[in-house]
């Protein structure tokens, strides 16, 4: 049966649970069309990515 060797502090409790609260998804403004989009993303309207083309737009 697995036991605890030490007791876990209230401090170390905390720092294992931070991760665990919920954060509303981060949205930034892109610099060419002005549209809102996850950072890291392509832009679905323009297929841009770091300034390059990336997908084909659709009509």
């Amino acid at each position: 049966m697995a036991v605890p060797k030490r007791k876990v502090s209230p401090s170390k409790r905390g720092m294992r649970r931070s991760a665990d609260a919920l954060k509303a998804p981060t949205y930034i403004e892109d610099k060419n069309s002005g549209e809102l989009r996850r950072p890291h993303h392509i832009d679905l309207k323009t297929g841009m990515y770091r300034g390059k083309q990336i997908l084909a737009v659709k009509d």
